[in-house]
């Protein structure tokens, strides 16, 4: 055979040829997908830039800068945003929101959501506040069943998917219970550059206990990381291999983090990142309210990405990574994480300031009327044994407003206090003036207030119940009730000198008991609540709040002294 006619037959074999020895030609990498996913978690209906506490984020400097509103979050997304971009959520878009959003049962939120491009999110815990039916609604569309339509007309339903992997609904069949699908969608498919990836949603298996049972009465939340697998399972059937799990659960971080650090205290979102089937390529979380980017080893020992963006649209979540064309998977060592924090020091996006100014105009009859003054900041800032200034004046409220139903002493669930109350004007009201917009923030859920009778043994067992393996959570007494904790004591015998009144309780002696219907419920693992007898609902939380300032005129913040010890 000739030099040339070698050289060509080699060729043809895919050889190189050195000299006359043919060589095995280099192999070709595999042709990838560039895609970028932007991502935002713990909405909460924030349309308006959030106050307080709430509308700073620390930054990669480690400055403390003013973040969130709508508008910044459109203006954010766009220059984020490329022709490879998925915009997606992790839970809590809704629910626990300002007035704006929430006297449109969210409505405004989701739309709001839409228009940014979002195109899957988790349910949240949140997005039960108002039950699964209303969830169903938000999602599908028509007018709320007793409010009716808002000032927009019929509700056309989200935009987006909302994915709830491990949330089942029992029904009946030839008299036994069985679990049927989930509620709604488990996993979704986005084609992005030509390629395909799976989008998984789960919320807190936790959730039962930190919402009010009626609104979920009839679902079962299943492991996330049992229900994550079932639906990856699902995805890889359908040949699809870039999967990305979005779960609205996560971790706690040491304070004062910046976006990208992964300070993470490991909990529930470690586990569910760590423990996830291997083809869950990167797992995007919330609730926690933290912001960090993390890698963390699958349990096939390879690095998957795992972060989390904040809340209140203070932060957007970016992600960039390549998928192989060949295979439909992720490549791993292409993952890329970056917390952006949504800073104000970019010009807002003037579609969405038109729409945000829309619904404000709407609702400012009832969000601008003042109920009451302050004579400076009531806040949520705990003392040393986590009593707080704000949780004794809603207490305080709660028990003025139960009163005409028997109650004798009120308790509050901190989890239930959403913001602070601050002197300086949010508006055009003026400093101290507290409106009604202000106090709907501070308590948003229109939970019902009602009375239980109690025994003394049983507020005992009450009070010892604000331990439990998931963290402390300090219930806030009204005035008459006194008791004194000691964290150095073991879990179940660290409550003493229980006061009602001034007298110590006896403990068979029964009390009528004032709380919201979450903690009626057994919220927050608060179960002696359940064992009260003789229930009698009442008006609504906020109601009692409104109405305490309208009788007080003005308000100053107690003294931290119904709780003692530390």
């Amino acid at each position: 055979m000739t030099r040339r006619r070698t050289i060509l037959a080699c060729a043809a074999a895919g050889l190189t040829v050195i000299g006359l020895t043919a060589q095995p030609a280099a192999a070709r990498p595999a042709p990838t997908a560039s895609v970028r996913l932007l991502a935002l978690n713990d909405f909460h209906g924030n349309l308006e830039p959030p106050s307080g506490s709430s509308g700073r984020a620390i930054d990669e400097n480690g400055e403390t800068v003013p973040a969130g509103g709508a508008a910044y979050v459109a203006a954010h997304l766009k220059k984020l945003r490329n022709r490879d971009t998925l915009t997606v959520a992790q839970g809590d878009l809704i629910g626990a929101s300002p007035l704006l959003s929430a006297a449109y049962h969210d409505e405004p939120t989701v739309q709001f959501l839409g228009d940014i491009g979002v195109t899957a999110s988790a349910v949240g815990n949140h997005e039960f506040d108002e039950g699964y039916e209303e969830l169903l609604r938000i999602q599908n569309g028509g007018c709320h069943p007793v409010d009716g339509c808002s000032p927009e007309g019929e509700w056309r339903g989200a935009e987006f998917d909302y994915l709830a992997a491990n949330v089942l609904k029992k029904h009946e069949s030839g008299g036994h219970r069985h679990w049927d699908r989930p509620i709604l969608k488990p996993w979704t498919i986005r084609r992005v550059n030509g390629v395909r990836v799976g989008f998984i949603g789960v919320v807190t298996k936790t959730t039962p206990s930190i919402v009010t049972a009626e609104g979920i009465k009839g679902l079962e939340f299943q492991d996330e990381v049992e229900a994550a697998n079932r639906a990856a399972r699902a995805l890889k059937r359908r040949h699809v291999r870039a999967i990305v799990l979005l779960v609205h659960e996560g971790d706690e971080v040491n304070s004062g983090q910046r976006p990208d650090a992964c300070g993470v205290v490991p909990g529930a979102g470690t586990r569910i990142a760590q423990e996830a089937d291997p083809e869950i390529d990167v797992v995007l979380s919330g609730h926690t309210h933290e912001q960090y980017v993390c890698s963390v080893e699958d349990p096939a020992g390879d690095p998957r990405l795992f972060s989390s963006g904040s809340s209140y649209g203070r932060v957007i979540t970016e992600v960039n990574l390549k998928v192989n064309r060949r295979t439909g998977d992720i490549v791993r060592s292409s993952l890329r994480g970056d917390n952006h924090v949504v800073t104000r020091d970019v010009p807002p996006d003037p579609a969405t300031e038109r729409f945000v100014q829309t619904w404000k105009d709407r609702v400012s009859e009832i969000a601008d009327k003042p109920i009451g003054g302050i004579t400076a900041d009531l806040t949520r800032a705990p003392s040393p044994s986590g009593e707080t200034a704000l949780g004794d004046v809603i207490a305080d409220a709660q028990l003025a407003g139960t009163k005409d139903l028997g109650a004798q002493v009120a308790l509050m669930n901190p989890g239930g206090i959403r913001t602070d109350l601050t002197y300086a004007a949010s508006g055009s009201e003026g400093d101290g003036v507290v409106t009604y917009g202000e106090a709907f923030a501070v308590q948003p859920f229109s939970n019902v207030m009602g009375v239980v009778s109690l025994t003394g043994a049983q507020i005992d067992a009450l009070l010892e119940q604000q331990w439990t393996d998931a963290g402390e959570k300090i219930l806030q007494p009204s005035a008459n009730l006194h008791f004194t904790i000691d964290r150095s004591r073991p879990v179940g015998d660290r409550v003493s000198a229980i006061t009602v009144d001034g007298t110590p309780i006896d403990p068979a002696t029964a009390y009528k008991v004032a709380a919201n219907n979450f903690l009626l419920g057994g919220g927050d693992g608060f179960t002696v609540f359940t064992e009260g007898t003789g229930q009698v609902l009442g008006p609504i939380d906020l109601d009692t709040f409104v109405a305490y300032f309208k009788a007080q005129g003005t308000i100053s913040p107690p003294p931290l002294t119904r709780i003692t010890g530390q």
